[in-house]
């Protein structure tokens, strides 16, 4: 794509895992650190009149802010465009950027008043389309919203504080059921010798299970800042208990891991667990697929259970990679189609990312021919955590004709994505695209359903050939048949929660994105 739009965020990196819980049996959303609900301060909503419902161009009251910035931008080196306005300027932005933005714009309710709502924040929450999918989910369950400056030092650092641990909610309700998911090379957790499946039992004391302390459990998984320590009780798979105390560190994700080969009757067989589609995946990519296919492996397993998204130009350097230069020379990885309003104005070659031939200089030098393992089929481990860039990558490779199987539970559903606007310090995302492969699919609402349904196997860690799903992987590669299912009450409760593409790392909206972002959408 040429164009200022077609290289994803150079630097999209993770933001502070956001997961919830809820104190007693509700369900819940996570950010600003806080993984229980929190009592909300009551607002009064602005005052305003009809007039100021009405939808005028957003670059009218761009910048008119009740509380204008000062400084310098340090995403244009110039001043803040902000001017002191009010909170109905802001809400006048809002919906003047949605109505020429949104991907369903003339489905946003039409009754809707800005003075039913006390803030910008609140008012853009509820301008998005209330139809639902076929399976009776939102159709937009991923409008979002975050501080600006917050996530611009986020997308541009890659650097979470906390202690490394990913965590799964399988129970987010009393009694509560949390365990590690996976940890970060070199982190706390990894220095404390923690494995995937622990469990965690209490936190500063606090029972986890069925603590109604809430601030004080909150307090123990998100810390605030480097250095923080709170004390943990501990359950690994195999029954053993210990109390341990953790300090907060800077943890540097690492999005590739667990580069393997593992041996079949019918050859070796390639496994890499791959976690985040950021800048830094790209070099760590390119170096396992020369791992791989210096091993000569004869098919791969991509472990992309806990991927969220990210870069879609890494999406398309890995789909290129695992496949042929045959199947993809001129082949189209994923087209984006906006509005009937072409918001961007965008000629349609100027919204068509192709399948990367050579690397695209993100964390290696731009240019490189990539390294090609020619697979005509390839097995993703899934499930509800697996969602946008990843959905891309499995969306672009079946669309060339590569056959992918996945092994796990049904994929999150979001064929979308954004474009985020800053106004007046607050960054708004809001869907402005669908992508289609090159068969022209992208009707994945409710995800892609598995080829083969496993429960998630949180006593073996990643990689491990006896690890249920890549067991399963193994086995249906070899005989075209799934194992059968387990029938334990915590499998059947997971199967259960998979089927109905419920997440487990309930984490922040940006780690859950086809995200285009190179600067504000008028200078492309």
């Amino acid at each position: 794509m040429e164009f200022g739009l077609q290289r994803l965020a150079a630097l999209l990196a993770v933001c502070a895992a956001a997961v919830a819980l809820t104190a007693c049996g509700g369900g819940g959303g996570g950010g600003g650190g806080a993984f229980l609900p929190l009592a909300a301060t009551p607002q009064q909503p602005a005052a305003s009149t009809a007039e100021d419902d009405a939808i005028v161009a957003s670059s009218s009251v761009a910048g008119l802010c009740a509380a204008p910035r000062t400084g310098i931008d340090p995403d244009t080196g110039a001043a803040f465009i902000d001017r002191l306005g009010t909170s109905v300027d802001e809400k006048r932005w809002v919906r003047g950027w949605i109505d020429e933005t949104y991907l369903w714009f003339d489905e946003v309710p039409t009754t809707l008043a800005s003075k039913d709502y006390a803030t910008p924040i609140a008012w853009f929450s509820v301008l998005k389309t209330p139809k639902l999918t076929a399976s009776g989910r939102a159709k937009d369950r991923f409008h979002f919203t975050q501080d600006t400056a917050a996530y611009r030092a986020l997308s541009q650092g890659g650097v979470d504080v906390g202690y490394g641990l990913e965590l799964a909610f399988l129970s987010a309700s009393p009694p509560r059921d949390v365990r590690v998911a996976y940890t970060e090379p070199n982190s706390p957790a990894a220095q404390a010798s923690i494995v995937r499946g622990t469990r965690l039992v209490e936190i500063d004391g606090i029972d986890v299970a069925n603590g109604s302390d809430t601030t004080k459990l909150n307090a123990g998984l998100a810390p605030a800042r480097e250095g923080e320590a709170h004390t943990f009780k501990l359950r690994a798979p195999d029954g053993t208990e210990r109390t341990l105390s953790m300090a907060a560190a800077r943890v540097t994700r690492v999005p590739v891991q667990n580069v393997k080969t593992i041996a079949t009757a019918s050859g070796p067989v390639g496994y890499m667990q791959f976690n985040d589609h950021l800048a830094t995946a790209e070099a760590a990519l390119i170096a396992a697929v020369n791992q791989l296919q210096g091993a000569g492996i004869v098919d791969l397993v991509i472990d992309m259970r806990y991927n969220g998204g990210g870069l879609l130009d890494v999406a398309s350097e890995l789909a290129s990679m695992v496949s042929s230069g045959g199947a993809t020379s001129g082949a189209v990885f994923e087209r984006l189609l906006f509005n009937s309003k072409n918001p961007f104005r965008l000629a349609p070659a100027q919204t068509t990312l192709p399948f990367h031939a050579t690397s695209r200089g993100f964390s290696t030098p731009a240019g490189q021919a990539l390294p090609r393992l020619g697979l005509s089929r390839v097995t993703v481990l899934a499930g509800p955590d697996t969602c946008s860039a990843s959905e891309s990558v499995i969306n672009s490779l079946r669309g060339v004709g590569v056959t992918v199987n996945l092994v796990g539970g049904a994929t999150c559903g979001k064929p979308y994505g954004f474009l985020p606007q800053d106004n007046c310090g607050t960054t708004y995302f809001a869907i402005q695209f669908q992508g289609v492969n090159n068969q022209s699919f992208g009707d994945y609402g409710d995800g892609f359903a598995p080829t083969c349904a496993v429960a998630d196997d949180f006593d073996h860690a990643l990689g491990d050939p006896a690890e249920a799903r890549l067991a399963a992987a193994l086995t249906f590669r070899s005989s075209g048949t799934c194992p059968t299912a387990g029938s334990s009450k915590a499998e059947l409760a997971l199967r259960k929660s998979e089927a109905q593409g419920t997440p487990y790392l309930v984490r922040s909206p940006a780690r859950e994105s086809r995200l285009v972002v190179t600067g504000p959408p008028t200078q492309p």
